[in-house]
């Protein structure tokens, strides 16, 4: 289970937010956790968004002394996002937008949220590097078209600019689970629709990580003693550690329509969205990832200038970006450290 002494985190009251659905997000709130001191200049802020369910601790295993995401160097701002159940989300969100009536929120919308933390609250005109892993690294994407010349950096890890068609089919899959249950009663459930959870956790637990990884029993360096043990362990225990239906539904709805040309002025056109970035960015795949795959960025590639291409040489699929893989972690790390680095001296 979660440490609870994680759940320590601070809230930036948005007010009124006009979403790209159309809807406003009344008394929208952020919440958020930062880890170091903000420098006099204000030179020295990262932006780590979160991903699909996640809160703010479970970045942690990527910041630390030594790390290249050190806070005794680095101002790290891991923003929650809208509808993980800490920021604005179903669950928390007042009568008439609450559960299944909470509105769409898109990429765009995400970014523009924690832009206003970033220079309203912080009073950061530039960042030194964005990063994220799956969507926090659509949230890194956008940031880069959104704001292309606030950021030196970006470092997007197992994760995609356009949501790809196979994604989507995975992404109905885990949505049809999660409804399927008598429980969820429309979203106006009264209790967790467990049955339903649990049956997403078993469609997840295929595409998480790769053929190799379960062929090699790689779940086994994970504390796990037999497959059927590591399926309801890991995988059903993720999902009923205090993930909330109506909330996993808005933010695959979020992954699932994720674009940065849907950002304003590109018309829907993504590979003009992506010649738009200027930041340099290292954009990372895992070889075996069953989401995010490396030919889709392959392909983003041709459109961004200076971009590299760097690609995780491991079996852990989506999973060599979720911090669970030292070997996975060093790789990443070396990265951030490369990003983060003085010009001339990586």
């Amino acid at each position: 289970m979660t440490d609870q002494s994680h759940r320590d985190y601070d809230v930036y009251d948005l007010g009124d937010v006009e979403l790209q659905s159309g809807f406003t997000l009344r008394g929208a709130k952020l919440a958020y956790k930062t880890y170091g001191t903000l420098d006099e200049d204000r030179s020295n802020a990262v932006v780590y968004p979160t991903w699909f369910s996640g809160r703010h601790w479970d970045n942690e295993w990527l910041i630390g002394p030594g790390k290249g995401l050190d806070p005794e160097k680095y101002f790290i701002i891991v923003p929650n996002m809208l509808g993980n159940g800490l920021s604005s989300s179903p669950s928390n969100t007042p009568p008439p937008f609450d559960g299944p009536r909470f509105p769409r929120v898109t990429f765009y919308d995400q970014v523009e949220c924690q832009h206003k933390l970033v220079t309203e609250h912080f009073g950061i005109e530039r960042l030194a590097l964005v990063l994220g892993w799956s969507m926090g690294a659509g949230q890194t994407y956008q940031w880069g078209v959104s704001y292309p010349d606030m950021m030196d950096a970006l470092l997007p890890f197992c994760g995609s600019s356009v949501t790809s068609p196979h994604n989507k089919v995975f992404l109905d899959s885990v949505a049809a689970a999660l409804t399927a249950d008598a429980a969820w009663n429309d979203g106006w459930y009264t209790e967790q629709p467990h049955i339903g959870l649990r049956a997403a956790a078993r469609v997840y637990a295929g595409w998480g990580f790769s053929q190799a990884f379960y062929r090699e029993e790689d779940w086994r360096t994970l504390g796990f003693s037999s497959l059927d043990d590591f399926l309801v362990g890991f995988w059903e225990g993720f999902f009923l550690d205090g993930r909330d239906v109506n909330n996993l539904l808005s933010m695959l709805w979020t992954w699932k329509h994720g674009d940065v040309g849907n950002t304003p002025g590109f018309d829907g056109d993504t590979e003009a969205a992506l010649r738009s970035i200027r930041a340099r960015i290292i954009q990372m795949p895992c070889e075996t990832d069953l989401y995010f795959c490396p030919e889709d960025e392959q392909w983003a590639s041709q459109f961004i200038a200076g971009t590299e291409l760097r690609v995780i040489p491991s079996i852990w699929g989506h999973f060599a970006g979720g911090g669970s893989h030292d070997e996975d972690t060093a790789f990443i790390d070396r990265a951030v450290r490369e990003l983060l680095a003085p010009s001339g001296d990586e």
